[in-house]
């Protein structure tokens, strides 16, 4: 059986001062397509792994991380391909994040996140951000 590679992303969990966390949504060509998900990408093979979130949510959504703590890991397994997520909470930045692929983009108050279709591997993020806010 062939071993599937596993990708190693680089995301981010970006919160307004008012607690409201950034989303964008990925295009329907892409895997996952049509779902909403916390910006981020691939970490390109012997970048920093902070490099790469700042490239990343700059391409992305035009921001550039001031400040970020990790959040959490996670290892998910898709049918097609493994994806490694390595999480961190952008508390600072400088920008206002907008989709500058033409994705569409909101922020969201925490407690109506999980009314929002995300993709298989970004369920236990929500569940823990919420989880945090309960206390």
């Amino acid at each position: 059986m062939e071993q599937k590679k596993r990708i190693w992303v680089a995301v981010g969990v970006i919160e307004n001062e008012r607690g409201d966390i950034f989303i964008a949504k990925r295009s329907s060509d892409r895997h996952q397509g049509d779902r909403w998900e916390f910006p981020g990408g691939k970490v390109e093979a012997g970048e920093d792994l902070l490099a790469a979130l700042d490239r990343e949510l700059w391409e992305e959504i035009g921001i550039r991380v001031e400040d970020c703590a990790p959040f959490m890991e996670l290892h998910h397994d898709y049918p097609e391909k493994q994806v490694l997520l390595d999480i961190w909470k952008v508390t600072r930045f400088r920008g206002e994040p907008f989709g500058k692929e033409g994705q569409e983009c909101r922020w969201v108050p925490l407690a109506e996140l999980a009314e929002y279709q995300f993709p298989d591997a970004n369920g236990p993020i929500v569940a823990r951000l919420q989880g945090a806010a309960r206390g």
